[in-house]
């Protein structure tokens, strides 16, 4: 599962053959650490996103400390597909990482196999709150480390110690602005999620 299919299916198409195995992945984290972005990175067919500009109504909810540039905030889900050689379809929804829409979360969690937890070195503590919320909900997840330039750099062994990880978490650090590394972080966690899959449970 080291590679992506580009396959042609004669048109951008959402509904996949019956072949194919689908799998539901949750791809959450706190306020403005990627979601949207890695999404839109590895989707192959035309994102549906619910951004809207953030306003005054959200100062004290929304800490835009270290985000200067961040504008917009997800208020509903991202929605993106990504097909891995040409028989497993991953169906990507992100979540808002905000604690007042866990209502909204949880729905959309449902059925879901796993989920990518996004988070960003320089606000470490703010993905505690979310990994809760993943595993409260039972889901199997991995980690995704969005390096943001101006991010402070920790190997992977300080990372894992500093959010008091599973030693069968798979955490990567990837830029969700550049394919390859996102790629390999979504699949890390399919292959975690498969792994944890009850034996008489079928993604399909």
């Amino acid at each position: 599962m080291d590679s992506v299919s580009s396959t042609d299916r004669g048109g951008i198409g959402y509904l996949p053959s019956a072949a194919e195995t689908l799998m539901k992945l949750v791809v959450t984290g706190p306020f403005g650490v990627g979601k949207t972005t890695l999404i839109r990175t590895l989707s192959e067919i035309p994102t549906l996103h619910t951004e809207e500009v953030m306003t005054q109504s959200s100062t004290g909810l929304d800490d835009t400390a270290g985000l200067p540039d961040k504008t917009t905030t997800t208020v509903a889900i991202d929605f993106g597909r990504l097909t891995v050689q040409d028989d497993l379809v991953l169906y990507m929804f992100g979540t808002p990482g905000q604690e007042r829409f866990l209502p909204l979360w949880e729905d959309i969690a449902r059925g879901a196999l796993g989920a990518l937890v996004m988070v960003d070195t320089r606000r470490l503590k703010d993905s505690f709150a979310v990994m809760d919320m993943v595993e409260e909900q039972g889901l199997p997840y991995a980690v995704a480390v969005n390096r943001f330039p101006d991010a402070p750099a920790h190997t992977d062994e300080v990372l894992r110690q500093h959010l008091d990880l599973a030693p069968g978490t798979p955490l990567v650090q990837c830029d969700a602005r550049e394919r390859r590394g996102s790629i390999n972080a979504l699949i890390a966690l399919a292959e975690h999620a498969l792994t944890c899959l009850p034996k008489s449970q079928d993604p399909s």
